[in-house]
């Protein structure tokens, strides 16, 4: 692993270096190793203190979080906003005074408003790393996807990948988006026309249909969950229709297989709707790895970021 200037916080992905965002991978690589020995622990935190901070539920990114933490044995108290005073009016930065007094080490923080994560950096000692703010930006995500598609694609700079679903809502295809392009890989987009808005991102190739997409010929497709809590409005007629529209299905896993594409998810999955069932089972499914990546991405991510608390 080579040493490369450690930042207090990760908040977005814009903002990192490929000089960055290649030592994030090079960590990763031997935290994933770790996974195959009998101990699965590293003394790296030890005596540091992690709090999950979140304001939006999640099962999936706080677990993994937890599981990073710990696996390097720092101390994890898990925050939620059922269990705190947050319920009883106590403003963020109320909390954040609280949550100085602490002393935490790193805070892991999930908020519904974009921005918030850079508001408590500001407030805190403690590093912060930003695990999803609004439909702002979620760069853990965007960092274990990358990791798991360079892992299958060692030349992946080139190689071509259509986001399908809901892009309007989603700030994991926001950050993932804009990671794939800053390693060169070509990004299509495919959704309704209501959940994929015009001007996210000029380098995203737009389709109209999965005919479109496999005339592409992808080397991944990356479906996201539609998000209904986030949806104020209609976007689409039904789920039903939005599943034969856009779902993966035995059809287009077939033309998947054809293509020797890679399938993709950041989940939770919603089966029926964006996936079948069968097609969970197709043999190139990336979705467990990106599971197991996502605990080593977020491990090295714990071991770059510099605390101010280590100045004490």
């Amino acid at each position: 692993m080579s040493d490369l200037t450690p930042r207090k916080d990760l908040l977005d992905i814009a903002s990192l270096s490929l000089e960055e965002i290649e030592y994030i991978f090079e960590n990763a690589a031997p935290f994933k190793q770790l996974f195959q020995r009998s101990v699965k622990k590293v003394p790296t935190l030890r005596g540091k203190t992690v709090l999950n901070l979140f304001y939006e539920p999640s099962t999936r990114t706080s677990s993994s979080f937890e599981v990073a933490a710990s696996r390097m044995s720092a101390d994890v108290t898990n925050f939620t906003v059922s269990s705190s005073s947050i319920v009883k009016g106590e403003s963020l930065l109320d909390t954040i005074e609280t949550l100085q007094a602490m002393k935490s080490d790193y805070i892991v923080i999930r908020h519904a408003a974009a921005g918030v994560p850079g508001l408590v950096a500001k407030h805190t000692r403690a590093s912060v790393v930003n695990a999803g703010d609004g439909y702002h930006a979620h760069p853990t995500q965007a960092l274990l996807d990358s990791m798991t598609l360079r892992e299958v694609y060692p030349d992946y700079e080139g190689r071509k990948v259509v986001i399908v679903g809901d892009i309007l809502h989603s700030r994991v295809a926001r950050s993932t988006a804009t990671l794939f392009n800053k390693l060169g890989i070509e990004v299509g987009v495919l959704g309704p026309g209501s959940l994929v808005p015009e001007g996210r991102h000029d380098f995203m190739k737009r389709f109209d249909s999965w005919e479109d997409v496999f005339d592409w010929r992808p080397d991944a497709v990356y479906l996201l969950r539609v998000q209904l809590e986030r949806q104020e409005g209609q976007f689409f007629p039904s789920i039903a229709e939005y599943h034969k529209m856009y779902g993966m299905h035995s059809e287009r896993i077939e033309k998947m297989r054809q293509l020797g594409a890679y399938l993709m998810h950041p989940g939770p999955v919603n089966r029926g709707v964006e996936i079948t069932d069968e097609a969970m089972g197709y043999e190139k499914s990336l979705i467990n790895t990106q599971v197991e990546n996502g605990i080593a991405v977020r491990m090295a991510v714990l071991h770059w970021l510099k605390p101010e608390t280590d100045k004490d």
